[in-house]
Parts: C-alpha cells; sequence; structure tokens
C-alpha cells in the first residue's frame, strides 16, 4: 500500500478511489444522506460509528501521526439483509489534521476502496473484516471482484472528484461541528486555506 500525502479536496476521486490510494437482500444505492455520523452516541442506531472507528483505529495509523483524525467514508451500496454480516461497498477515506490557531493542515491520510463486512451486536456494531481494492496493476481486478455488479457504480463515484471533494468538505466541516473544534478553516499541503462550511 502506498502512502503519501497529498491535497484533500482538489482534484484527486467520494460517494464517503484508486486501490487505497493515499492522498467503502436490502440492497441499497448511495446516497449523500447516508453520510455523517461522525461522533459515536450512547446507543448507536447506525454502523457508521463502527466504520469510523475502524478507519481511525485500524487505518489512520498507517499515516503520518497527527493530532486529528477524520474519518470521511462515501458509500457505494450497502446490503442489510444478514444482522450478522452487513456488507458496505464504498471508498473510505481517513485524513489526519494537525489545528494551528483557527485551520486544520493536512498531515497525511489516504483512501481505501472495498468491502466492509460489519457485525450488529448487543452493544452497536463492529467491522469484522475488510476487503480492499489492490493497487497499481490489481486495482481493476480486485475492484471488479469486490464490487461485482456494483462495479459501474463504484467507478462513477471514483471518477467524479468535484462530487467527492464537496462531500469530503461537508464531511470534515460536521466533524468539526459536532467534536466542537474551534478550527474555522482547512489547509491542504501546498494550498491556501479554505473556510469550513458552518
Amino acid at each position: 500500500m502506498k502512502k503519501y500525502l497529498f491535497p484533500v479536496m482538489a482534484g484527486l476521486l467520494t460517494i464517503s478511489a484508486c486501490g487505497n490510494r493515499q492522498t467503502q437482500k436490502a440492497e441499497s444505492p448511495a446516497a449523500d444522506s447516508i453520510q455523517v455520523d461522525s461522533i459515536e452516541q450512547e446507543e448507536e442506531t447506525t454502523y457508521f460509528p463502527a466504520i469510523h472507528r475502524y478507519l481511525v483505529d485500524s487505518i489512520s495509523s498507517q499515516y503520518a501521526e497527527a493530532d486529528i483524525r477524520v474519518p470521511l467514508p462515501t458509500v457505494v451500496a450497502v446490503d442489510e439483509s444478514n444482522g450478522e454480516d452487513i456488507k458496505v461497498w464504498g471508498e473510505f477515506w481517513v485524513m489526519n489534521f494537525n489545528q494551528a490557531g483557527d485551520t486544520l493542515k493536512m498531515v497525511s491520510g489516504g483512501s481505501h476502496a472495498g468491502l466492509m463486512h460489519i457485525r450488529q451486536t448487543d452493544k452497536g456494531y463492529e467491522v469484522t473484516d475488510f476487503e480492499q481494492v489492490g493497487d497499481g496493476s490489481l486495482f481493476v481486478k480486485t475492484a471488479k471482484q469486490i464490487f461485482g455488479d456494483k462495479y459501474d457504480a463504484f467507478v462513477a463515484v471514483y471518477s467524479d472528484h468535484e462530487k467527492r471533494n464537496r462531500h469530503h468538505e461537508e464531511l470534515l466541516s460536521e466533524y468539526v461541528r459536532k467534536h466542537h473544534l474551534t478550527a474555522t478553516m482547512y489547509q491542504d499541503n501546498g494550498q491556501d486555506a479554505k473556510p469550513l462550511k458552518k
């Protein structure tokens, strides 16, 4: 898996990607409404806190350390027919920031496309497995295997850079609000700082 720094919002894939590019029967299509639950609740009513925990605890640590680790999942499709194996296909980003004054400055992060398997428990939800799309020459082959009949939907999401960047900006702004951070701006590497949405 390659690791490198890159702009968060400027010109790279959303729905929350090049396989593990670093910079996710009641099947339902992706919807921007299934996106933000970025702060854990006392009683989990969705599986998004589990996805966020997995991204922060298992994926974020693969990158350069920072004070703030923000999960940015984008969902392509969901199968909730089995509570013991809820399937969530998507592109799952995680971004690491340090705050300087009123600005979140990007340190590291990346994209991890694939299929998360999630189990419902008495206390909430947990990710039990993550099938990741491969890098480089393995990307197309593994993406087709993992996404199956959802591959075209994934490619459409993967190639829509503008939508992905807007989605990430919304999730980042929501994260800042829910976690009561004082930041009002965010800054990608080599870019001017931009205002967060209020």
